[in-house]
Order: structure tokens, then sequence, then C-alpha cells
């Protein structure tokens, strides 16, 4: 069909590569394969797929350094796979240009939920910069200034209203602490994650009503992730 979604999966464990394989054909998307990140990066580039998963330990090229020159020519999302424990790894890959990440061994479930996501991200359904955002269980007016939470009006401070607005733009998706450092106080911040961490606990005060945080979930040693809730 041709409004099938493309996926380059780069692996160099082809057991890997071919489960995947299966599952995302199964799940209606054509699928090819690449054994490293150079010959990945030879496939994106001829093939331009629609999204790349690609794993982190690979010789010849990294997926590290494969996100770095995707994301040079292109914003194509990239899922990335490392094994668990590997938190460094996968700064260092969101940093280089990735998007989210799996940790193995692989949910399929949540591999498939992760894919979705990330295509609906790049293939929305209305204007991606609309300026008022409407998304789970919550309205946010960039306009006026205006969050609703479940019909509940909060009044978050400008750089409150700013970690919101930017974290509700890439709902589902991990950002990392060094990229909303950046985005919210500029490049002489990235040394200081302690104001993220402070502001971050004032605007959950805000918007959560229970105990356990469930709309801004912290990614260990990586960062946030939003979930806007209203399922």
């Amino acid at each position: 069909m041709a409004d099938k979604k493309r996926i380059l999966v780069v692996d160099d464990e082809s057991q890997i590569t071919r489960v995947l394989r299966t599952a995302l054909s199964g799940s209606g998307y054509e699928v090819r394969t690449a054994e490293d990140g150079h010959a990945g990066l030879r496939l994106a580039r001829e093939w331009q797929p629609d999204l790349v998963i690609t794993d982190v330990s690979m010789p010849n090229m990294t997926g590290i350094e494969l996100c770095g020159q995707l994301r040079a020519e292109s914003e194509i999302p990239i899922i990335v796979l490392s094994v668990k424990g590997e938190e460094r790894t996968k700064v260092e890959a969101l940093n280089a240009g990735a998007d989210d990440y799996v940790t193995k061994p692989i949910g399929m479930d949540e591999l498939l939920a992760r894919v979705r996501r990330n295509l609906a991200r790049v293939h929305p359904s209305e204007d991606a910069s609309r300026r008022k955002i409407e998304i789970g269980d919550f309205l946010i007016d960039a306009d006026i200034f205006r969050v609703m939470v479940k019909n509940r009006e909060i009044r978050p401070t400008p750089k409150e209203f700013e970690l919101l607005l930017y974290l509700a733009r890439r709902a589902g998706r991990v950002v990392t602490h060094r990229a909303l450092l950046f985005a919210i106080w500029g490049p002489n911040s990235l040394e200081q994650p302690e104001h993220l961490r402070v502001l971050v606990a004032q605007l959950r005060k805000k918007i959560e009503t229970e105990g356990t945080p469930h709309y801004i979930i912290t990614e260990p040693w990586v960062g946030y992730r939003f979930e806007p809730g209203g399922e």
C-alpha cells in the first residue's frame, strides 16, 4: 500500500532485526533493515524512511553517531535501543538527536506504542504550530496565557508556563535535562540542573492532584516525559 509508513531498523544482531521486522510488518509498516550504522545511514538517504529504530552499541558506526548524522540532515524520528543500566548512553543518544528510547529486552507493545507516538508527532492531524493545544486532560492557550487541567484553571508563573508548553508540544517523548535547560534558560544554564528540578516541582504542585506524579514523569538520569492523560 502506498500509504504504509516506512521504518528502518539498524542493529548488528540479526535475531533482533528479524523479530522487529516481523512485528512491525505485522502492524502494517514497510520495514527494511541494516546491520550497522554505515549501512543504516546509506539506506536512510536512499530509501527515505519515516522513522528509524537503531541499536546504540554497534561496530564501525555507533547508534549515537548515526543519530548525529541523521539529525544533521533531517527531522526524522529516531528511537534508540539500549540495554538496562546504560543511562549515560541514553542521554548521549538523546542529546545527539534521538527522540525516544526503548530498553532491551524489548517489550513489543511498548515499542509499537512509541513508534505510533513518534510518527504521529511528524504526521499530525492538525497544524503542529497551533498556539492552542488541547491534549488529554489539558487545554493550553499560549495567546492568552491560560492553562486548564480537567476544566480546572491553574495559574502558572511565566517559567512554569514555558516549561509546560515545551513539554506539551513533545507529549510522550523523552526530553532531556539539557534540552529543557537550554530551551527555558539558555546555554548558560546547562550546568545548573537544580533550576529545572525546582521548576518541575513547582509545576507539579499546580497540575497534579494525586501524590504520585502522572503528568510529568521522571526518566531517571535522563529527563522528563509529559503524559497528558485523558485516556
